[in-house]
């Protein structure tokens, strides 16, 4: 019986998120069949290590979200401890967390993008970086947290520079009107288009993870080329950043200009119950636990 530590919990500010997923994670292997050992991830690196040593698994499932889970730091410790795991390595998973590093991926392999610029939170106080609307966000967090939209008549610039507390950068992107859509890659395969609706500003934290948060169309109904559009760009940032197992991209798509734009790649989605990766999988006849042995098998370690 092949034996899997699942990492979750984590000390980012997705820590409940990643619980969630890790839950999720853990019944799911144990209904595929596999030995599972939880493994709650906490400050103290020490106790990880020693926890994977005690357990010797033949792989981890890697359920952690947000800094340190998903920006190749705990990528690097299991590589160094010479353990299988799931998702992508330490580059893509730290070249996909780093937004503005990704976007210069992105960029290079000619994928469509909305103007952007990176400043500091000094910068940004002096004056708007971009014409409005655009959208603040910090440069390695994920989940939407800290994201910001300023509008015309909208004061907050300031105030929002003088509180950030999200590093010393900050991304400032062209605010596109239109839906939300996403489209999780399998290996080398995208699954589905889903349309992201929500009654929120935009598709925030809590319309990510509450329930009722948002509403999800599958598949998109938007038009074909569209859609075929969305899923080759989804696979081709998933490949530009030499992810493994599954990613998302999210993308924002503008009816009346039919401009798409591909904002981020999530190489740790969500596995929650109102996540949207599980869900394209059930559209195309894969079931959660089926996901999840799949990404057990893929695990690899190394760049």
């Amino acid at each position: 019986m092949i034996h899997v530590a699942v990492l979750f919990g984590g000390i980012s500010t997705e820590r409940e998120v990643s619980l969630s997923t890790g839950g999720q994670v853990v019944t799911a292997l144990r209904q595929a069949g596999f030995q599972v050992t939880p493994v709650e991830v906490t400050s103290d690196l020490a106790a990880l290590v020693a926890a994977l040593q005690a357990a010797k698994p033949d792989a981890v499932f890697n359920a952690l979200h947000g800094r340190f889970g998903e920006d190749g730091c705990v990528q690097g410790v299991l590589d160094w401890l010479g353990i299988p795991y799931t998702h992508s390595g330490v580059r893509a998973s730290s070249v996909a967390m780093d937004k503005a590093a990704a976007k210069a991926v992105f960029a290079a392999h000619g994928l469509p993008l909305a103007e952007h610029r990176v400043v500091t939170p000094a910068e940004l106080e002096a004056a708007d970086p971009l014409e409005r609307p655009y959208v603040v966000k910090p440069v390695s967090e994920g989940s939407s947290v800290g994201v910001e939209i300023l509008k015309e008549g909208d004061n907050r610039r300031a105030e929002i520079a003088r509180n950030w507390r999200f590093g010393p950068q900050i991304m400032a992107e062209e605010y596109i009107a239109g839906r939300e859509l996403t489209v999780a890659v399998m290996g080398d395969r995208p699954l589905a288009v889903t349309e992201i609706g929500t009654g929120h500003v935009f598709y925030d934290y809590d319309a990510k993870y509450a329930a009722g948060g948002s509403r999800h169309t599958i598949p998109a109904e938007i038009p074909g080329d569209v859609a075929e559009a969305a899923k080759a760009a989804a696979l081709r940032a998933h490949q530009a950043l030499g992810c493994r197992g599954v990613s998302r991209s999210d993308f924002r798509y503008d009816d009346a200009t039919g401009k798409l734009a591909l904002l981020e790649v999530n190489t740790q989605p969500g596995l929650t119950p109102t996540s949207l990766v599980p869900e394209q999988a059930a559209h195309c006849g894969i079931s959660f636990a089926e996901l999840c042995a799949w990404m057990v098998r893929e695990a690899r370690h190394g760049p």
